[in-house]
């Protein structure tokens, strides 16, 4: 694995959707980079601190969030002179999206009065009023075709499906929820998912006709969802919970297949790969080498104190880590807060919130725990290969962890300035790691995995 310079941001960095650019943004200053050569493309100003960049899907306009004026500038990469600036006065923006099509922005409104359509092909808008949340509660089709938005009046919740082409609405219908949390499309478009505030268990399937195809509930009188994710394939919808277990639901019938616990003490028979952190003394052995006394002396003192981390395998049964969240204080640090797919949706890895340093990694196809990742510090982001099955884990320490069904490993950070891996992101060619520290950045060449991937070394 080779690493870049690290370079300096203030704020939000991503990949274009085509994996050539990368967008950074320093201070009010919005750097474009070229991914392979990493030399600078483009450098827009804008008018303030930038606090939220996304690209459009055709990766030609990026759009920076200045939340502090509040304001949204547009940029285009074909035609740097050509700049687009969204102000909403005292209604004020409290986020900004774009659409499928790349030639439309989204803005919400502070308080939710309002959701916003702006056309960067003329000067038409379209409002809808009553948007539930500022960055939530809105989902685009696959295909780009349809949006389903959320909005809220008379104390009741609702969708509305707008077409992406006239910006019309195409229907509007209720909800059973007491309040809306969040509500996502599947994969192949034929349904959408709803789910409730974490006061109440509910999780809704509805057509796009506005029938409710199914309604899951797990249990009452307790706190509730806390992550819902459709599987890339479409076939499976996972959802996390307080009561710190992992559902599964198929997509033909909308029953519960798999329920996975997240236990602090792993017994037998589960015969999951357990791969624990350590650290281990980097000791130099200088005996057979010509130094004079001086100089061997000093070298002991230098390495002293130095440590390599690898992972160890370790057997169950095994205790983990657990944290009991304060009964008396609001949001608990319980649950699922973590979960993701892999790109061929047979595994997903979790972590329970009362055991922050914990990754489970569960196996769909056989319905069993596959490997757990017993880290030292709270694991702060874990993101899958887009092209393979391998998932890159940070904890906020200069190193990063790696996992496939061939094994595990750790990867040491080179020592440029201090860095601490705090958050990372794949391009979407899976052949480059954004890895992001408090103040800098770097990019990590990663090298493609073959199709069967091979055993790796603890300690590579």
């Amino acid at each position: 694995m080779e690493f870049t310079e690290a370079y300096k941001q203030t704020g939000p960095c991503c990949f274009s959707p085509n994996a050539r650019y990368i967008a950074v943004a320093v201070d009010y200053r919005l750097v474009i980079r070229d991914t392979l050569s990493f030399k600078v493309v483009q450098l827009f100003s804008c008018l303030d601190k930038i606090s939220y960049i996304e690209w459009a899907l055709d990766s030609e306009y990026i759009l920076c969030g200045l939340y502090k004026r509040p304001m949204i500038q547009a940029w285009s990469l074909a035609q740097p002179e050509w700049t687009c600036k969204i102000d909403e006065g005292p209604a004020g923006i409290a986020y900004a999206r774009w659409s499928p099509d790349s030639r439309h922005i989204l803005t919400t409104s502070d308080f939710q009065l309002r959701l916003t359509v702006w056309s960067l092909l003329n000067t038409a808008c379209v409002h809808v009023q009553w948007p539930k949340h500022p960055s939530k509660g809105v989902s685009f089709t696959k295909d780009g075709q349809f949006a389903a938005i959320c909005t809220r009046r008379d104390c009741k919740d609702y969708i509305n499906l707008l077409s992406c082409h006239t910006w019309e609405i195409m229907g509007v219908f209720a909800v059973d929820t007491l309040d809306l949390a969040d509500t996502e499309w599947s994969p192949d478009d034929s349904a959408i998912v709803i789910w409730d505030s974490p006061l109440e268990y509910k999780v809704l399937i509805y057509s796009p006709d506005g029938r409710c195809l199914y309604k899951y509930q797990a249990y009452e009188s307790a706190l509730g969802v806390k992550s819902v994710s459709w599987s890339p394939c479409g076939q499976f919808l996972a959802v996390g919970s307080y009561d710190q277990m992992l559902r599964v639901l198929n997509h033909l019938t909308w029953k519960t297949f798999a329920e996975f616990m997240h236990l602090s003490t792993v017994r037998a028979p589960c015969c999951a790969a357990v791969f624990k952190e350590v650290d281990e003394p980097l000791l130099l052995d200088m005996s057979e080498l010509s130094l004079n006394d001086d100089f061997a002396e000093g070298n002991n003192d230098a390495s002293e104190g130095q440590v390599r981390v690898r992972y160890d395998v370790t057997e169950v049964p095994i205790s983990l880590p657990f944290q009991k969240p304060p009964a008396d204080k609001p949001n608990p640090k319980q649950g699922i807060g973590l979960m993701s797919w892999s790109n061929d949706s047979q595994y997903i890895c979790t972590r329970n919130d009362s055991m922050p340093s914990i990754l489970w990694i569960w196996d769909i196809r056989h319905l069993e725990l596959a490997a757990i990742l017993v880290q030292k510090d709270p694991i702060r982001a874990a993101v899958w290969d887009p092209t393979c099955t391998r998932l890159v884990v940070c904890t906020g320490s200069s190193h990063l962890y790696m996992w496939t069904p061939g094994g595990a490993y750790c990867v040491s950070i080179p020592p440029q300035p201090p860095f601490s891996i705090v958050d990372l992101k794949w391009n979407s060619d899976g052949s480059c790691l954004l890895l992001k520290d408090k103040e800098l950045f770097c990019c990590a060449a990663v090298a493609i995995l073959p199709e069967e991937s091979s055993e790796y070394s603890s300690d590579d």
